[in-house]
């Protein structure tokens, strides 16, 4: 009877590590060794045991269909929620040194930001602002910087707009040439100006034409 009973629990904790080997590495399709996958930014996420903060490393393995010319199709895919990335940067932000009131418009494709300080070089500080930005968005976003309050009202008039909004490239870039007259910090590198356009591009001459005509 020992021995029938030792056996019977050998067997369930084998099933139970199965299982929870299970629960941790499912196969779902063409993803393989995900946990519940959460959208981009999200708050919840998942959290290590009783920690309270998110320290999780997050990794997702998708493979293609082995039929040529086949592609995967997804149900569903995650979503940049633009109002909780402008949250984030607004908050780091606010921790850099100087810096003590920060508003951020995040577009399509712009992050626009507007920020009080104190600080006795607005050069480094616009720099530490932007690179803050950059830290967080796709690559491919634009980031212009400002620390004119009078811009927070500027910035704020948007906030109800959408991609789909009439001619909204045209309403922004008022505002994006009065934000270019405060500093901006250094260029990102030698293929891309301070906002993080690729030189050449449609927007960096345009940039590159007002501050010409600003200069004169």
């Amino acid at each position: 009877m020992v021995i029938g009973l030792s056996f019977a629990a050998l067997l369930s904790g084998c099933a139970y590590g199965m299982n929870e080997s299970k629960s941790l590495y499912e196969r779902n399709g063409t993803t393989i060794n995900v946990r519940d996958r959460n959208d981009l930014y999200n708050t919840q996420g998942v959290r290590n045991g009783t920690d309270s903060r998110l320290t999780n490393f997050g990794y997702v393995r998708h493979q293609g269909s082995p039929i040529p010319g086949n592609r995967t199709q997804y149900g569903t895919m995650p979503t940049l929620n633009r109002e909780n990335v402008a949250d984030l940067i607004s908050k780091l932000c606010t921790q850099l040194p100087n810096v003590h009131d920060v508003g951020t418009l995040v577009t399509d494709e712009e992050v626009l930001i507007v920020y009080k300080t104190d600080s006795t070089n607005r050069f480094e500080t616009a720099d530490q602002v932007k690179k803050t930005a950059i830290s967080v968005v796709p690559r491919y976003y634009h980031v212009y910087v400002s620390d004119n309050p009078r811009m927070f009202q500027e910035i704020e008039r948007y906030g109800r707009l959408d991609s789909n909004s009439r001619n909204i490239d045209q309403i922004i870039d008022p505002t994006i040439k009065e934000m270019l007259k405060s500093p901006q910090g250094r260029k990102l590198n030698k293929g891309e100006n301070e906002n993080g356009e690729a030189i050449g591009e449609m927007n960096d001459r345009i940039d590159r034409d007002f501050r010409n005509r600003t200069a004169q």
